[in-house]
């Protein structure tokens, strides 16, 4: 018997997170902010030139999310590949803003990206 009833909340989207912090009774103002810190998502990209998945790495690493990439990636060459983006939505957002900094093929997954999370309400 556990002292805590530990268990794992199935969180799917924002309203079910939204729901779960309120059920424990934290502060109204800080719903919002902590929501999206509580869903995790993994996002698929395929056809990425493996050097702009680099980028997409590095940006990514740096809010604390993960990039999973085709072990060949760092050959430098311009082979595409599929990569797996992973983080809550607040770190995908902020990838969303990162990339937004770059070169238009990074600004296109950017957009690609940005459309994906809309859909997790």
């Amino acid at each position: 018997m556990s002292d805590y009833n530990t268990t794992i909340i199935d969180i799917k989207n924002l309203q079910d997170a939204r729901d779960e912090i309120r059920k424990i009774g934290s502060e109204t103002a800080s719903i919002e902010i902590m929501a999206p810190k509580a869903i995790s998502k993994v996002i698929k990209l395929e056809n990425v030139i493996l050097q702009d998945a680099i980028i997409i790495k590095q940006d990514m690493l740096s809010i604390g999310g993960e990039v999973a990439v085709p072990k060949h990636t760092f050959k430098l060459n311009k082979e595409k590949g599929e990569i797996l983006i992973i983080g809550t939505l607040k770190q995908l957002s902020e990838l969303v803003q990162k990339l937004n900094r770059h070169y238009s093929r990074l600004k296109k997954i950017a957009e690609e990206i940005k459309i994906v999370l809309k859909g997790v309400k």
